[in-house]
C-alpha cells in the first residue's frame, strides 16, 4: 500500500466511528490481539508438553513370538485390470421335456 492508501483508510476510519470512539476502539483492539497472542502462547505450550518422550528402550519381544519373515501361503496373482470378477461358461438350463416342431403347430382345443 502507499501513503497516501493509509490516509484514505485513517480518514474513512476516522468519519465512520468518529474521534470519540476511536481510543475505546483502539483499546479493544489492543485488548483482543493481548488475548489473541496468550492463548496461542497457551496452544503451543500444551502441544510441547503433550508430546511424548522417547522410550529409553523399545520393547523386544523373543524370537518364539515374532512374526515370521515369509507368509505360510503363497499370495494370490493380482487380477487383471479391468477384470472383477471370473465369469462362468453359460449353460442352458434343463428341462424335461424336449418340445416337437410338431407341437407347436398344432392349435390349443
Amino acid at each position: 500500500m502507499k501513503p497516501w492508501h493509509v490516509i484514505v483508510l485513517l480518514v474513512v476510519v476516522l468519519l465512520l466511528f468518529g474521534a470519540r470512539r476511536l481510543p475505546d476502539l483502539a483499546k479493544s483492539v489492543g485488548q483482543s490481539m493481548k488475548i489473541f497472542k496468550n492463548e496461542v502462547k497457551d496452544l503451543a505450550d500444551d502441544s510441547d508438553a503433550a508430546k511424548p518422550q522417547a522410550p529409553a528402550q523399545p520393547a523386544v519381544l523373543p524370537p518364539a513370538a515374532q512374526a515370521p519373515a515369509q507368509p505360510a501361503t503363497p499370495a494370490q496373482p493380482a487380477p487383471a485390470p479391468g477384470l472383477l470378477y471370473e465369469r462362468e461358461p453359460h449353460v442352458a438350463p434343463a428341462t424335461d421335456s424336449v418340445a416337437s416342431p410338431k407341437d407347436d403347430a398344432t392349435p390349443p382345443s
